[in-house]
């Protein structure tokens, strides 16, 4: 009977006086602290492990389940006997009244010391606690039913496994984190409301072993896919982590760090911050190292697309020497590295002719033509982003243009228009859009090349888009007299545009604006005299005639030129008889 009311005693006085005692003795400590202006470096790490064992003891409390481990009771005594010598240590200081600089900081030292090993048998302890009571060692995941105390009581559990586990348990309690957040978006809401959860979570993207950091990193992940828990992982420090996750840790961890970056670094965002911390050298690093899988190098190279809205950093991109190195990736076999730099580099050339000047330089357009080429077994995306960057790096420049052409890009582009496939066909077009715009002596050449025929094949496309397209860029190109005379040459050409007018035809072929675009196309075409004879001669000018009773303008122009000249030749043959 006695020993059992000693238990009890024992009991009591480990789960309420004492720690209560250590727990409201150690907060002011730790503002105290902040008052002491010698040995900084010090105190603030003593703070940092005052503010752990805080946490520490803050679990246990809340944790029924060690009111009767003896062990606690140890560990507070020696721990209230070193807080209550910290405490001394610090009015010292702050008194100025300690007998030497050396003496105070070796006593600082010991202190320290003691606070790391205290820091370990709490965990040890907490440990050996949740191995007695196996009702505690795994806590069952609420339903999908559960209420939000249900899901918060959970979260709780695992911040005090996180906070006092050894690794294993750390880890187990990072698992199952993961695992709840991916079923629900509950559990990453109410992990943001935990006071605490967020900045200790963070905390072991810096931890020594490795599985633990990956699955803290693949969490913080998770969370920054939520707008709305952005603000509250930037507010805990989390960029300066993330690129030490980049320069030293695990493969898959850098994956995760490097995807969290590109959520928090969207239009810009936060780039100040990256570079600070030595992040774009950290991924111009990542893409430079060819050992590096696809999925890193993609993500590295997403995070620096999304940095050059910045101009002093895109310089210093430039510096580092990151066009070389895309240049190199674009060589790569890996189709991801291809893609993803290709893509970083036009974002990087885009309305930027000290970059596009670079590039060319280091034989850009060669490389980016040689995408292109029909010959080669590349993929319709990269052939699209390859042009995405010639069209960045040869809109201003007339001998970037010229390298262009000579290098064989029109032969390739007008390979795609005649003999690709679908979507080979549509990037060709887009292609020959784009090149008719850059000049009119690239017109002429297109002109002399052979576009126009095939062009004219596109106005009977299935496709609004395609035969809008190939209508403009005729429209542009019959404009030039030498075009306009070989465009006349074959009467197909002019009878497929006034049959494409018919003003009762079905469909969006006589949509506003490719009516107006044929009817261009015919304006131009009206300047030549056997361009007129051919149009009188069609069979089709009535779709024209139509089209000016119902005061269509550019309809009711080319009626009166085609009026005028019948006129002229009947009074010509009249004259003349």
């Amino acid at each position: 009977m006695g020993e059992e009311q000693g238990q009890k005693s024992v009991q009591s006085s480990i789960g309420i006086p004492r720690l209560q005692q250590a727990i409201e003795f150690i907060s002011p400590l730790i503002s105290h602290s902040h008052s002491v202006k010698v040995f900084p470096v010090k105190w603030q790490s003593i703070r940092n492990k005052l503010e752990e064992i805080l946490s520490n003891f803050t679990a246990i409390d809340q944790n029924s389940n060690f009111n009767d481990n003896e062990s606690i009771l140890d560990t507070v005594e020696a721990v209230l006997a070193t807080l209550k010598n910290c405490n001394e240590l610090a009015q010292r200081c702050v008194d100025l009244s300690y007998t030497g600089k050396l003496l105070m900081k070796s006593d600082l030292d010991i202190v320290c010391t003691k606070l790391d090993n205290h820091i370990k048998t709490l965990s040890d302890v907490y440990t050996r606690g949740l191995l007695t009571h196996r009702n505690a060692l795994v806590v069952p995941k609420p339903g999908l039913s559960s209420s939000r105390d249900d899901v918060r009581f959970y979260i709780n559990d695992l911040l005090s496994r996180l906070k006092i586990g050894g690794r294993d348990m750390k880890k187990q309690a990072l698992v199952a984190f993961n695992d709840v957040i991916e079923e629900d978006g509950r559990y990453v809401k109410i992990s943001v409301e935990v006071d605490g959860f967020i900045s200790f979570l963070v905390q072991f993207l810096d931890f020594e072993e490795g599985e633990v950091q990956e699955q803290a990193v693949k969490a913080v992940c998770v969370i920054s896919g939520f707008e709305s828990c952005k603000g509250v992982l930037i507010s805990v420090g989390i960029i300066s982590l993330l690129i030490s996750v980049l320069e030293s840790g695990g493969g898959s961890s850098k994956e995760f760090a490097a995807r969290c970056l590109m959520r928090f670094t969207e239009n810009s965002n936060n780039a100040w911050s990256v570079s600070a911390h030595g992040g774009v050298t950290a991924l111009l690093k990542i893409c430079g190292n060819g050992d590096n899988g696809g999925e890193l190098v993609g993500l590295a190279c997403g995070v620096l697309k999304n940095l050059v809205g910045v101009e002093e950093i895109k310089r210093f991109m430039v510096e580092e020497g990151a066009i070389p190195l895309i240049l190199n990736l674009a060589r790569s076999k890996d189709e991801i590295k291809r893609i993803c730099s290709l893509d970083f580099l036009q974002a990087m050339a885009y309305k930027d002719e000290t970059v596009s000047l670079m590039v060319v330089k280091e034989g850009g357009i060669s490389k980016m033509v040689h995408i292109l080429d029909p010959k080669s077994s590349f993929s319709m995306k990269l052939r699209e982003v390859s042009l995405l960057v010639i069209m960045n790096i040869c809109c201003s420049s007339e001998n970037s243009l010229n390298i262009l052409i000579a290098s064989g890009f029109m032969n390739h582009i007008l390979y795609f228009l005649s003999y690709g496939e679908a979507s080979a066909q549509e990037l060709a077009l887009k292609a020959a859009f784009w090149l008719c715009g850059t000049s009119e002596e690239t017109k002429k050449l297109m002109g002399n090349a052979g576009f126009m025929p095939v062009l004219v094949k596109f106005i009977n496309s299935k496709s609004f888009e395609i035969r809008e397209m190939a209508a403009e860029i005729l429209s542009s190109m019959v404009r030039i007299p030498r075009n306009r005379k070989s465009f006349v040459q074959n009467d197909q050409n002019v009878g497929l545009i006034l049959q494409k007018l018919d003003p009762e035809g079905a469909g969006e072929a006589n949509s506003g604006n490719n009516k107006r675009l044929l009817l261009s196309i015919l304006m131009s075409l009206t300047s030549s005299n056997s361009a007129r004879k051919k149009i009188l001669d069609s069979g089709y000018l009535k779709n024209i005639e139509k089209l000016a009773d119902a005061e269509v303008s550019d309809a009711k122009k080319i009626v009166r030129k085609l009026s005028s000249n019948r006129f002229r030749s009947i009074w010509s043959g009249f004259w003349h008889s």
